[in-house]
C-alpha cells in the first residue's frame, strides 16, 4: 500500500488496511467520512493542505464500509478525525468543519490543542 510517498490523503476500504498503515507510519490523522455528507466533502482540501504540510500521514476511510471503524473509534457523526501516534488513539476532533489552521495545529500539537 502507497503510504505518504505523493502527499496526498489515502484512501482505506477497511480496518486491515487501517492496522497495516499503523504499523507502517508513526503518525497518521484519520478523517471518518460518509458519502454524501456536505461537510466531509469540504474537508477534502483542508485534509488534503494537513496532508502536504505535516508530518502526518493522512488517512481517509468510510465507517459504512466497515462498520467495526464506528465502535473502534466511537463515531457518532461525521466527518469524525482520529490521531493517531504509533498505532494508538490520542486525540479525536468531531466538530463538523474544521478550518485549515485549526487542523494543521490539532495534528501538529498532538491533539494538545484541542484538550
Amino acid at each position: 500500500m502507497s503510504t505518504r510517498s505523493d502527499g496526498k490523503p489515502v484512501r482505506l476500504a477497511d480496518a486491515d488496511e487501517l492496522d497495516d498503515l499503523l504499523a507502517a507510519e508513526p503518525l497518521v490523522l484519520l478523517e471518518l467520512y460518509t458519502n454524501g455528507c456536505g461537510k466531509c466533502q469540504a474537508m477534502e482540501p483542508v485534509i488534503g493542505t494537513v496532508a502536504r504540510v505535516t508530518d502526518a500521514t493522512v488517512a481517509m476511510a468510510n465507517p459504512g464500509d466497515d462498520m467495526t471503524l464506528l465502535d473502534r473509534f466511537e463515531v457518532r457523526s461525521t466527518p469524525t478525525f482520529v490521531l493517531l501516534r504509533d498505532g494508538e488513539q490520542v486525540a479525536t476532533l468531531a466538530d463538523g468543519f474544521v478550518e485549515t489552521d485549526r487542523m494543521v495545529t490539532f495534528v501538529e500539537s498532538g491533539g494538545e490543542s484541542e484538550r
